[in-house]
């Protein structure tokens, strides 16, 4: 396996079964080891994603998300670039896993711990490629009752 150069520009993509690329993101290698490709992003940073999910955060409706995932099931979305804000990312991810560890950073320090489920990396020239299953694990300091980051909706018990 090559590894990427600390210092380097790497680009992860989330790739669709159907071959179509979901999102982007450049990232920052921080290391590489065959234990894990630990990377960050800082605001600034260039990626480029569907468009109902840059309408979603321009807008501040976090129910266009869900018209975002009802784009990825039917197969019809496009990309648009987009500006990485507001925290700086500290992402670990295990060759093999089916997840990735990421820190979020702000102004005044950790903000939260997210654990993104999604497909094992397969590594480019360029990058990765993995693909996130849109389910998460988002814990932060104080406790807050969680929520599902993308749609906003509280979890409830299931009998």
């Amino acid at each position: 396996m090559e590894t990427f150069e600390a210092g380097a520009t790497v680009v992860r993509r989330d790739v669709h079964r159907s071959g179509r690329v979901w999102s982007e993101q450049a990232l920052r290698v921080v290391a590489d080891t065959g234990e894990a490709l630990v990377t960050a992003c800082a605001p600034g940073a260039q990626t480029r994603w569907p468009a109902l999910y840059a309408k979603a955060r321009v807008d501040g409706d976090r129910s266009v998300r869900t018209e975002a995932f009802d784009a990825m099931a039917t197969g019809g979305w496009e990309l648009v670039p987009g500006v990485w804000q507001e925290t700086e990312l500290l992402l670990w991810k295990p060759p093999a896993a089916w997840f990735s560890i990421n820190a979020f950073f702000t102004a005044a320090g950790l903000r939260n711990w997210y654990v993104n489920f999604e497909h094992p990396t397969h590594r480019t020239e360029t990058g990765f490629d993995t693909f996130d299953l849109t389910v998460d694990l988002v814990t932060g300091q104080p406790y807050r009752r969680p929520t599902h980051h993308k749609t906003g909706t509280k979890p409830r018990r299931v009998s």
